[in-house]
């Protein structure tokens, strides 16, 4: 049996030692179980960790391996978002995946959603403690970056899995509005997944859409890599969205990821018809969160979803993909995030609904990650995946170089 430390594979790497026998499950949870209780007084990343639980269940996959089934994620030590994590993790459970805890979310008494308040106070983000990881992801960005867990759910109402993706320097998956299940009567909140690899999002993609089991060992689908932009799909490149003014800082950094995802022939630069220029999405998202809206707001939100949702249809008609930055700020400290809204550049894809993705571009001048955002078309998370793993291939490997406790 192989003595190779868990935190050093992805979460593909686990799910083939452990089905081949090289590792077992059990041997990987505790492995997790050790590590958090480590480093986690430090990170904050976890309101609740569930040691006995999680080694039972580690057990029952190791059983179940033996027993010859077939688990693509066979032992994947995962955190799930909150307290009721669980309850939208069941697919990810049945596909051999170990739950050790559930992650920090904000607490209570603010109205921002930028950080999160584990067992031992904030959440600090890996890369410097004394900002914040972003949110409402908080615990699951901050785990996956410290090499605590290779995935951890996310869900992704305005930009709660791509923004501290983009400050933790991790990959964050929103996958496109109705694919999968969710509570939220408004339908602007999707599910998603923060992981270290893009082939880890991608297993994850697999899993919970119900696509076919993946060969042994395998994790990205032969469908997403013959999709792989081997003939460079086109991409418009937009800084603000046409309305915001996110830190020129900010810009540079992901802008210099998208000229070298280009130059890499990843992707093709697409000039649009004309710039796009949504309608800040602002008044629409909180009206439509609003359940007192008033008539006139409720007729307003309509009207910008309308024309944004034409701006994108056109947009999509021409190119296949739009890179944007994640987030129009840096991490921001402890005491909160001011009157920036970090979800200046995501949430106009909750309202309309399209995937996307956040990638790591690099490191601003304060040290801290930058994002890049790759949305994509309607039913196209297979694309998005093809060509944040081309980026990965370019830009990283970024496992290597994410923060670790």
């Amino acid at each position: 049996m192989t003595t190779t430390p868990a935190p050093t594979l992805s979460a593909g790497e686990i799910a083939a030692a452990v089905r081949s026998g090289t590792l077992r499950a059990a041997e990987v949870a505790a492995q997790t179980l050790d590590r958090i209780e480590r480093a986690d007084p430090l990170l904050s990343a976890f309101i609740e960790v569930w040691r006995e639980e999680a080694l039972r269940r580690a057990a029952e996959v190791d059983a179940r391996v033996d027993a010859g089934e077939h688990l693509p994620l066979a032992g994947v030590p995962i955190g799930v978002k909150g307290r009721r994590g669980l309850t939208t993790a069941g697919p990810l459970l049945a596909a051999g995946c170990v739950a050790v805890g559930a992650t920090s979310v904000p607490g209570p008494g603010t109205v921002w959603q930028t950080w999160g308040l584990g067992r031992h106070g904030p959440t600090v983000n890996p890369w410097r403690h004394d900002r914040t990881p972003g949110g409402s992801s908080a615990g699951s960005a901050a785990a996956v970056a410290a090499g605590l867990v290779p995935l951890a759910t996310g869900n992704d109402g305005a930009g709660s899995v791509r923004i501290p993706a983009a400050w933790c320097g991790v990959v964050g998956l929103k996958v496109g509005n109705g694919r999968l299940p969710t509570a939220d009567r408004t339908g602007l909140m999707a599910p998603g997944v923060l992981a270290r690899c893009v082939g880890d999002a991608a297993a994850y993609w697999r899993v919970v859409s119900g696509d076919a089991t993946p060969e042994p060992g395998e994790v990205v689908p032969d469908s997403d890599r013959a999709a792989a932009p081997n003939d460079a799909p086109p991409a418009v490149w937009s800084p603000d969205l046409g309305f915001d003014s996110p830190d020129p800082d900010v810009v540079a950094v992901a802008h210099a990821a998208a000229v070298r995802l280009t130059e890499s022939g990843a992707i093709r630069r697409a000039r649009p018809r004309a710039p796009l220029r949504l309608d800040d999405p602002a008044p629409a998202w909180l009206a439509l969160r609003n359940p007192d809206a008033g008539p006139a707001l409720t007729r307003e939100a309509h009207r910008i979803r309308a024309a944004n949702d034409g701006r994108l249809a056109a947009l999509f008609a021409d190119a296949r993909l739009l890179l944007t930055p994640t987030a129009p700020t840096p991490p921001h400290g402890h005491d909160g995030p001011g009157e920036r809204y970090s979800t200046a550049l995501t949430w106009a894809f909750n309202l309309s609904g399209h995937p996307a993705i956040s990638i790591p571009a690099g490191l601003g001048p304060d040290g801290c990650p930058v994002g890049l955002q790759l949305v994509a078309a309607h039913g196209a998370e297979s694309l998005l995946l093809a060509v944040a793993r081309a980026a990965e291939a370019h830009l990283g490997p970024w496992t290597s170089s994410c923060a670790r406790i």
